[in-house]
């Protein structure tokens, strides 16, 4: 039960809401940082939740950490928008981006008022620029292709359309989804926020369908596992029949579980002469900007503090 998991605080705390929290690096990395950083002898405690739980469990982790005086926040993965969508009403801010995605990846304390911001937007774009060519697009005419619609998917989309000069767009988005909900929600907030990249949203109940999608893309293409398939749940969104775009890049959320979707891009790496990346700097970037709000210390996303921080992680990891 999820109540055996939420005990009081006895000195301030840092949580961790998901569903494998202790196989995460995080539980080594973030004692290292806190050093670094000056944070002190700040604990960092998992709390696992099921895929798609309960509202009650989510309700009640949320309400733990509001009225709990040492309990300072949490990063959010998995559980973002089912997360928020069970427990608007105890958030006293929401920025502007968990208002537009419906999710919070992060929950922190400011002046009495228990924050929920979504940052996702700011990891995957700061992730995604750390590898892929400002040029690239404009150079190529390749497209843009997210296995999955959810949280961390609107997120990346949210980043191109937001914060992308028309130069750095895509020559098409596509999004795949096993479900038409999903999809749909996603649709509705392109309609607001979309400044004129085309996209098509697929629904891809099976692998096959999504292997086609793949199949058809141009030359220089990126395809995105945004679905948690490999980490979260087993499997990939592809079959091993896939072929991905020739002089692509495959890229996957994921830097830690079975990791299928790596395995299938990296035996197609020399014969596509693919660009293969991991999550691994999602997973800085998505630390570094909640443990930003949560400890209320500016963390920059580049230049000599942040590469320092990466140097702390990859020696943890």
């Amino acid at each position: 039960m999820i109540a055996s998991q939420l005990t009081a605080a006895d000195r301030p705390t840092f949580y961790f809401i998901g569903m494998t929290t202790a196989r995460s690096s995080i539980m080594k990395v973030f004692p290292q940082w806190a050093e670094h950083l000056g944070l002190g002898p700040v604990p960092i405690k998992g709390i696992d939740c099921k895929w798609h739980d309960d509202p009650s469990v989510y309700r009640t982790v949320v309400d733990f950490i509001r009225r709990d005086p040492l309990s300072l926040g949490a990063l959010v993965t998995t559980h973002k928008l089912d997360l928020l969508a069970a427990a608007r009403d105890r958030f006293g801010f929401l920025d502007p981006y968990a208002v537009l995605l419906e999710e919070v990846s992060s929950i922190s304390k400011q002046d009495g008022l228990l924050c929920g911001h979504a940052k996702d937007p700011f990891t995957s774009g700061y992730s995604l620029d750390a590898f892929l060519d400002p040029g690239h697009w404009r150079r190529t005419g390749g497209e843009l292709c997210i296995l999955g619609a959810g949280g961390s998917s609107l997120a990346l989309t949210a980043y191109l359309m937001k914060q992308k000069p028309r130069a750095e767009w895509p020559a098409r988005l596509v999004v795949t989804n096993r479900s038409a909900q999903r999809l749909e929600a996603m649709r509705r907030i392109h309609e607001i926020i979309n400044p004129g990249i085309p996209v098509d949203y697929v629904l891809a109940p099976a692998a096959t369908d999504n292997d086609r999608v793949v199949g058809a893309l141009k030359p220089h293409s990126l395809v995105v596992n945004a679905t948690g398939l490999g980490k979260d749940a087993p499997g990939s969104p592809l079959t091993d029949a896939a072929v991905f775009p020739a002089h692509g890049l495959a890229w996957d959320y994921n830097y830690r579980g079975e990791l299928v979707f790596l395995e299938q891009a990296r035996a197609q790496q020399e014969n596509r002469d693919l660009v293969v990346v991991d999550g691994w700097v999602y997973f800085i970037h998505g630390w570094t900007r909640v443990i930003e709000e949560v400890f209320h210390r500016p963390i920059p996303a580049s230049g000599p503090e942040f590469d320092a921080l990466s140097r702390i992680a990859a020696a943890a990891r």
